[in-house]
């Protein structure tokens, strides 16, 4: 496996990016994902993916790239420069609207994150007692735009929350040093992050308030599905069982993640990989099959495009441009995944 590495001196705070050393496999097709973000605990599944054989399984060589926002990610499928992204939902969904030729086909983050972040120390343990507090977030953005519902669902009025804008990297910074109360932010990501910093953090989940929608899937472009369908149907059969097997092994994944990524003990990548698991399986008509969507949630996903994250009304967007469930073969709850018993051994460091 290729693996354009995040190398974290200090979590979120400082980097230094280089390429992995290492040579191509003979008779394997090499394939490019490019997740979100940078390297994150939550990214733990793709490492484990790779480092278990199930990518080479089905014959491939994954490399395996950081990110720096879902709308980069979709890009970058786009153009070309991948073939596959882990993109979040609403952004390929806004990337479409502008004309990005790409579709979502295996939602592996099928509940959202979207998260009131405080620090345990804060004494905020409900959204009665953001009352009075004042939260960050960036100035653009899919929270941001979302907040006032939010506050609407959790019974609390725009007033009674101060909400001050911060860059994505200094929110964390600005929570320690007391300068607000509270970020708006992915758990998954953040709660993590404040763990390695020796942080506890309280979480107000957005869905505990009805603010469940669609995480994170696979995008690929259409011309891909057009020109190799058989090739992303099996990039996503080794990608199904290669991230669930990472949740039923949390102990071997954080260490296929932390053997790439630095930064990170164990524990909290184990803790921070139980609660990306909690987000795999839908609700509703597909909550047993992993990686399916629906045309009630791409819908339900189309609306809060077009009244929050500013898709035009004009657009003429439908579901059936947005996803498709063709490529892939769902894993159901009761079906075991193992690791595969034959592969080749390959050493990450050659």
């Amino acid at each position: 496996m290729h693996i354009l590495k995040k190398l974290l001196v200090a979590p979120l705070l400082l980097s230094v990016v280089a390429l992995a050393g290492c040579t191509p496999k003979d008779g394997l097709d090499d394939f490019n994902l490019m997740v979100d973000v940078a390297y994150l605990p939550k990214h733990a599944p793709f490492f484990a993916a790779e480092a278990q054989g199930f990518f080479e399984e089905e014959g491939f060589d994954v490399s395996l790239m950081p990110g720096s926002g879902s709308t980069n990610t979709v890009t970058s499928v786009e153009t070309g420069r991948v073939d596959a992204g882990w993109a979040d939902f609403g952004a390929t969904i806004l990337s479409q609207g502008k004309g990005a030729h790409v579709k979502q086909v295996n939602l592996l983050q099928a509940r959202s994150a979207y998260a009131t972040i405080a620090l345990e120390s804060s004494g905020i343990k409900t959204w009665e007692d953001m009352k009075g507090k004042t939260v960050a977030t960036e100035g653009a953005g899919a929270m941001t735009a979302m907040w006032p519902l939010a506050l609407e669902r959790s019974g609390l009025k725009q007033d009674d929350v101060n909400v001050v804008h911060a860059t994505g990297e200094s929110k964390i910074p600005g929570l320690l040093a007391d300068r607000w109360d509270a970020n708006l932010a992915l758990y998954v990501s953040d709660e993590p992050a404040l763990m390695a910093l020796g942080e506890k953090a309280n979480i107000l989940k957005w869905s505990d308030v009805g603010i469940d929608l669609y995480g994170n899937g696979i995008v690929v472009s259409d011309e891909a599905l057009k020109n190799d369908p058989e090739r992303i149907e099996r990039f996503n059969r080794a990608m199904q069982k290669g991230f669930l097997w990472a949740c039923d092994n949390p102990e071997q994944t954080a260490k296929d993640f932390t053997k790439e990524v630095q930064g990170y003990e164990p524990e909290t990548v184990t803790y921070a990989l139980k609660s990306q698991c909690e987000l795999n399986w839908a609700t509703g008509k597909s909550d047993d099959q992993f990686g399916v969507m629906t045309d009630d949630g791409v819908g339900q996903m189309l609306t809060v495009a077009t009244d929050f994250l500013g898709l035009e009304n004009s657009t003429d967007l439908t579901v059936d441009d947005i996803y498709t469930n063709d490529y892939i073969d769902p894993i159901r709850h009761d079906e075991d995944v193992a690791a595969p018993t034959k592969r080749m051994e390959y050493d990450h460091d050659h």
